[in-house]
């Protein structure tokens, strides 16, 4: 059976929408096909530490890393987040359902070789330092994605 590869591209850094990219990249990579994840603007969050390293930043900067989740375990839902307590009983009830964590997710996609690429123009404009992100990505410019998305059967912008 022939290899077949899918793309998505994360724009948005929102828990429901993280999970829907990270269910169906995972999905594709079981199924045996190459997936590559490209994180861009918001989506950026999900791949940022919990506790990452402080740097020095510009004004604009340091107002976007300071008021934006740090991780996948600050994000919140698109609907219904409520402060932040739309967010808090999702995941419960994922625990109690037994449903895979956003956390697990990104786990098992690194686990099964899905490549992920962080935006490196996303990441000059918001401020974000490679170390300020997860171990294990690749750093690259919509070129690099669009290569990628070339030779894929499915794309999908989430």
């Amino acid at each position: 059976m022939e290899t077949t590869k899918k793309t998505i591209i994360l724009f948005s850094g929102d828990l429901d929408k993280a999970l829907a990219a990270f269910i169906i990249a995972n999905g594709a990579a079981a199924m045996g096909d190459e997936v590559t994840m490209f994180f861009t603007f918001w989506g950026l969050n999900v791949l940022r530490k919990t506790a990452a390293p402080h740097h020095q930043k510009r004004f604009l900067q340091g107002m976007f890393g300071g008021m934006m989740p740090h991780g996948p375990g600050q994000l919140g839902l698109s609907k219904m987040n409520f402060g932040g307590l739309g967010a808090n009983m999702m995941r419960k009830v994922m625990r109690q359902q037994g449903v895979t964590s956003l956390e697990e997710l990104i786990q098992s996609a690194r686990d099964q070789g899905i490549k992920l690429i962080a935006c490196s123009m996303s990441m000059d404009v918001l401020g974000f330092q490679e170390d300020e992100l997860i171990e294990g990505l690749e750093f690259a410019g919509v070129a690099t994605f669009l290569g990628e998305a070339d030779e894929a059967n499915v794309n999908l912008f989430i």
